[in-house]
């Protein structure tokens, strides 16, 4: 599983999470998971499947509150680690993405900066049941 590590510009605080971001007016929220894709880590967008998993959010960045459900999209690709590339990143991006990590489930549950959503490994599994994930202790709801 893909991470990436932010530095909140607000507080300083760390977190850990999946590409992402909002939707832009007259996108669907699948065609914005594959925009952010790009984006944030310059990786094939094909790869995403399109089925997404509601997951709530609760998260504050920036000194704002985000509370809601999200679509989550699984994507695959058939190197074990992608590289990645910043060139699609915003400025503010630049600045505040401190790295990247592909992780297993022992992996993830070893990170000591906040992870969101804290659900994820639940989540993946629930969008890959083939994958390690579907049988790993990590796995919670």
């Amino acid at each position: 599983m893909l991470l990436l590590h932010w530095q909140d510009p607000f507080d300083g605080n760390l977190l850990w999470e999946p590409p992402g971001g909002g939707i832009e007016e007259g996108e669907t929220p699948f065609e914005s998971a594959r925009r952010e894709l790009v984006e944030e880590t310059g990786l094939d967008p094909s790869a995403i499947i399109d089925s997404a998993v509601g997951v709530y959010r609760d998260v504050k960045w920036n000194g704002k509150r985000f509370v809601g459900t999200e679509p989550f999209y699984l994507a695959r690709y058939a190197d074990e680690a992608p590289e990645l590339s910043r060139l699609g990143l915003l400025e503010h991006e630049l600045r505040d993405l401190r790295g990247h990590a592909w992780l297993s489930p022992d992996m993830l549950a070893a990170l000591t900066d906040q992870v969101d959503p804290p659900s994820l490994p639940a989540v993946i599994a629930q969008l890959a049941p083939d994958s390690p994930w579907s049988t790993s202790d990590s796995v919670s709801t």
